[in-house]
C-alpha cells in the first residue's frame, strides 16, 4: 500500500506546491488533491494548467493518488432541484477530465444524502427518491468513467445515506461497472459501525481509502482526532486491506489543520501512518 495525505490536510489556501513540498519532506508516496469552485486547481482549469499541477507534483518525486471535491456539499445528485442535480453531475464529468490529465485513477464522489446535520438549512430527501437519482446519475456517469480510463470512488460519509456496507455493496454492484467503487472513509464507519467489516463486505470494490481517526466517547464532529488517538482498530483494518488483496493508495485526511504550527500535522500523520503499515519512518 502506498501513503498518501489529502489536500485538506494543510492550512486553506496554501497552494498547490507548497503542499507538495511538504508532503514529500514529510515521506508521503503521493497527494491527493481537490478540485474546488474557483482557484489553482477550479471548474475552469483545463488541461493545460492540470499538466502544469502534475509536473509540478511529479517533478517532488510524488504521485496525485486522487481528486477529491468538497462541491457536493453544495451540488448534490439527490436534490429536489433538476438544476442542482444537473450541476452536481457536471462536476463530476469535470473531476474526470481532469483526473485523467493529472494522472489519477480514481476520483472521491459524494453521489447526494437524504440529510446533513452540519450543513445549516441542507434539505432533506426522502431515502427512496436519493437512492433513485443516485443510482440514475452514478450509473450514467460510469460509461465517461470508464472511456476516462478513472474510476467513481463512492465515498462513505454522515449524509444519512448508504448507512451500511451491505447498502453500499448493492449499490455499487447495481451501477453495473467496474469503473464504480468504493472510496472507503475509515474513520467515518466508526460512529456506527467497524471498518474492518466493511472491508471485508466491499472486497475489491474498493478503489481507493481514507485514514481518519474517531473517538466514540466525544461524538459528533468533534470526535476526530489524530491517527492512533481514537478508535479505529488499525491492525484489524490493515489486516482486512491484505486480506482482500488492496494495493493502492491509503490517503490520511486530517481535518482540520491544528491552529498552530500546521506543519507538525503532515508529520505526526505520515508517522503514524508508518506505525499502521509497519513501514520504517521515511521522513525525507
Amino acid at each position: 500500500m502506498k501513503k498518501g495525505i489529502n489536500i485538506w490536510s494543510f492550512p486553506e489556501g496554501m497552494e498547490i506546491a507548497e503542499c507538495a513540498r511538504i508532503a514529500k519532506a514529510a515521506g508521503f508516496d503521493g497527494i491527493e488533491l481537490s478540485l474546488n469552485e474557483t482557484g489553482e486547481l477550479g471548474l475552469q482549469t483545463g488541461e493545460k494548467e492540470a499538466l502544469r499541477l502534475k509536473a509540478l507534483v511529479s517533478d517532488l518525486g510524488l504521485e496525485i493518488a486522487g481528486l477529491a471535491t468538497g462541491l457536493y456539499w453544495s451540488y448534490a445528485m439527490t436534490s429536489e432541484s433538476a438544476a442542482n442535480r444537473t450541476k452536481a453531475v457536471d462536476i463530476c464529468k469535470k473531476q474526470l477530465e481532469l483526473a485523467a490529465v493529472l494522472g489519477a485513477d480514481t476520483i472521491l464522489v459524494i453521489p447526494g444524502a437524504v440529510g446533513v446535520d452540519f450543513i445549516p438549512g441542507c434539505e432533506v430527501v426522502s431515502y427512496d427518491k436519493a437512492y433513485d437519482r443516485a443510482l440514475e446519475a452514478v450509473s450514467a456517469l460510469a460509461a465517461e468513467a470508464e472511456q476516462a480510463g478513472v474510476s467513481i470512488g463512492i465515498e462513505n460519509v454522515w449524509n444519512k445515506f448508504l448507512l451500511s456496507p451491505l447498502e453500499m455493496r448493492t449499490f455499487i454492484d447495481a451501477a453495473g461497472s467496474d469503473y464504480v467503487g468504493s472510496y472507503l472513509d475509515v474513520g467515518n464507519v466508526v460512529h456506527s459501525g467497524y471498518p474492518e467489516q466493511w472491508i471485508s463486505i466491499l472486497g475489491h470494490r474498493i478503489k481507493k481509502v481514507h485514514f481518519k481517526d474517531y473517538r466514540r466517547d466525544a461524538g459528533g464532529l468533534h470526535g476526530f482526532v489524530d491517527l492512533l488517538a481514537g478508535d479505529v482498530d488499525y491492525p484489524a483494518v490493515v489486516e482486512a486491506l491484505r486480506e482482500v488483496g488492496y494495493d493502492s493508495f491509503v490517503t490520511g485526511e486530517m481535518i482540520p489543520a491544528y491552529k498552530h504550527h500546521p506543519e507538525q500535522i503532515i508529520f505526526n500523520t505520515s508517522e503514524s501512518m508508518d506505525a499502521i503499515l509497519g513501514r520504517s519512518g521515511s521522513r525525507g
